[in-house]
């Protein structure tokens, strides 16, 4: 992930191994990570059972927020492309109840939304 894209709060992959080394202590038994990405502090955690938001706060950054949001409280959820001249895409997840998006990321262009979009409807449309 470039800085550039970074500071403009785009969010890029970050592999498995990465994600389980820094933030497998979350996992519940049996709770595996499927894809994840990273801004400039904060995480995003799709696994197996729910989606784990990771946000660092403060000057210091000593504390942290775990979010976790279980699949089935997702009432809907949408993925729009990058076009050939934005340098994202962006994601937005309803959680039920709400009106407006509860969540909302920006992917910069090295992230495959596809397969973003994929994971969320493999779990939400259960």
């Amino acid at each position: 992930m470039g800085f550039f894209s970074a500071l403009l709060g785009n969010a890029g992959a970050v592999s498995q191994s990465d994600l389980l080394k820094d933030y497998g202590k979350l996992l519940a038994e049996g709770e595996e990570i499927e894809l994840g990405f990273k801004l400039i502090r904060d995480t995003f955690i799709f696994t197996s059972k729910r989606l784990i938001i990771i946000e660092v706060r403060g000057v210091t950054g000593s504390k942290v927020e775990y979010l976790s949001i279980s699949y089935k409280s997702i009432s809907r959820f949408s993925v729009e492309t990058a076009g050939t001249f934005e340098l994202d895409a962006e994601l937005k997840i309803w959680v039920s109840g709400e009106v407006e998006p509860s969540i909302r990321k920006n992917f910069n262009k090295s992230v495959n939304v596809y397969e973003v979009q994929k994971i969320l409807a493999l779990h939400v449309l259960r």
